[in-house]
């Protein structure tokens, strides 16, 4: 990569063998803890329940985030990342690591990767499905500024305290992710108090090229099954009054205009949850709608 290293960890199923693999990716705000979520982890950790459906996965961090190298902040864009989701693709394909070759390969986005994972497949058609979680082209751009004014240096953090010194860099201030990410009624307060605790810089320079995907066009390109995933309070992805997240039959039918039918677009509303679907009370009804929509639509 010329900006430098993605850092990623694959994990099998406990029987060890799997044809499929989930590449999992989060948004900004957050790293690979995000999918392997170490509080209540029976009950919030993604990874750990699909490995137990008999599901791979590979836990990527972004460029300038988690164990991934740190390039200067504003030379970060969403299509470097799209260009390496790429490169792993490929390298998932062909035996990553000594892994044995996977035969299907599904990327699955949080919010800003979840642009990186429509830009990803609408150009390259080299995956079997795609799940777009905190996503929708009703973005909310009156609250998508308003969380933007949230944002403060990383190097203003006493959290982020000898970890950069690029003024590029950007983390949420303390107190500000219950309003941005969650709805306050849903969240359990350990688990907001461990989030913050794992919060992660990122840089403004993805947002410009990575928002694209929430215009409409590119995702028409895209010809693999794709499953969209939505918390019914996400106020970013939901537009105005949440309209768009009802229920899932809203949603399915709000976003099918934006996809061609080879996409077989499925939707899943999960209720009372915010724009962290992975860390709302009842994120199990999310992670087997996943399971049953990968049995069911891409085989396992």
């Amino acid at each position: 990569m010329p900006e430098g290293q993605l850092a990623a960890t694959l994990c099998l199923p406990s029987g060890g063998a799997a044809d499929t693999v989930l590449v999992l990716m989060s948004g900004s705000n957050y790293n690979g803890t995000y999918w392997d979520f170490q509080y209540a982890p029976e009950t919030y950790n993604f990874r750990r329940a699909m490995n137990r459906a008999g599901l791979a996965t590979i836990v990527v961090d972004r460029l300038g985030n988690g164990n991934s190298t740190q390039p200067p902040a504003l030379s970060l864009t969403a299509t470097a990342t799209a260009q390496a989701l790429h490169a792993i693709v490929g390298s998932l394909r062909a035996g990553l690591a000594g892994a044995p070759p996977f035969a299907k390969v599904i990327t699955v986005g949080h919010s800003l990767s979840s642009g990186t994972s429509v830009m990803e497949a609408s150009a390259n058609h080299d995956v079997d499905g795609v799940i777009l979680t905190g996503y929708s082209h009703a973005l909310n751009i009156p609250e998508t500024i308003g969380v933007i004014s949230t944002y403060q240096r990383a190097v203003d953090d006493p959290q982020f305290a000898g970890r950069t010194t690029d003024p590029g860099y950007l983390v949420s201030r303390p107190g500000t992710r219950i309003h941005d990410f969650y709805d306050p009624a849903d969240v359990d307060p350990a688990v907001l108090a461990q989030d913050e605790q794992t919060k992660e810089q990122f840089s403004l320079s993805e947002y410009p090229d990575g928002l694209t995907s929430t215009l409409p066009g590119m995702s028409s390109f895209i010809t693999a099954p794709v499953l969209l995933v939505n918390g019914s309070r996400d106020r970013l992805s939901c537009g105005p009054n949440y309209s768009v997240c009802a229920d899932s039959a809203t949603l399915r039918a709000q976003e099918a205009p934006y996809f061609s039918p080879a996409a077989r677009l499925q939707a899943f509303v999960l209720p009372g949850s915010g724009h962290a679907v992975n860390l709302a009370r009842n994120t199990q009804d999310y992670q087997n709608a996943v399971i049953d929509w990968v049995r069911s639509t891409i085989g396992s």
